[in-house]
């Protein structure tokens, strides 16, 4: 481990903690029946988007060999579907709630590892590839997903 690493490691966890921070104090000022509507004619509504990013987080916690999903059912619902594709989605409370639950998961999951853990391989990647590819570690998916977060907080805001 370098100081390289590890500033590498705060920086990636910052980014990642001010995204989290930024769609919990919008979902602060939203009301459910604003998550109800679209972020734009003919896109995504703002519940769908909630439960998507919870979902993805969700899954998450199996990639970086955390533990098992909180709601793995929800992942056909806000991953392989798209919006208004399934009849009834889960209240805008359960949704919220569900946001919540699995990112204080991740953040105490992620306050266990060391910054040396940061740079092992996750699970959707083989051992031989790791070891061609070791740059495919779990910073690596926290990264993408903070990227992730923040083009969907962009299209949240649009519910104000």
């Amino acid at each position: 481990m370098t100081n390289h690493d590890q500033l590498a490691v705060k920086m990636v966890l910052d980014l990642w903690n001010s995204r989290i921070k930024a769609i919990d104090e919008l979902l602060g000022k939203l009301t459910d029946e604003q998550l109800m509507h679209e972020v734009a004619p003919g896109r995504n509504r703002g519940i769908y988007l909630l439960g998507h990013l919870a979902a993805v987080n969700d899954h998450m916690l199996t990639i970086l060999d955390f533990e098992k999903q909180v709601h793995p059912e929800f992942h056909e619902i806000f991953i392989t579907k798209p919006d208004k594709a399934v009849a009834e989605l889960p209240s805008a409370s359960e949704i919220r709630t569900y946001w919540k639950t699995v990112n204080d998961k991740l953040a105490a999951h992620f306050a266990k590892l060391s910054v040396d853990d940061w740079f092992q391989k996750h699970t959707l990647v083989s051992a031989e590839d790791f070891a061609k590819e070791p740059h495919r570690n779990k910073l690596t998916i926290v990264a993408g997903r903070t990227a992730h977060l923040a083009g969907h907080l962009g299209q949240l805001i649009y519910l104000k």
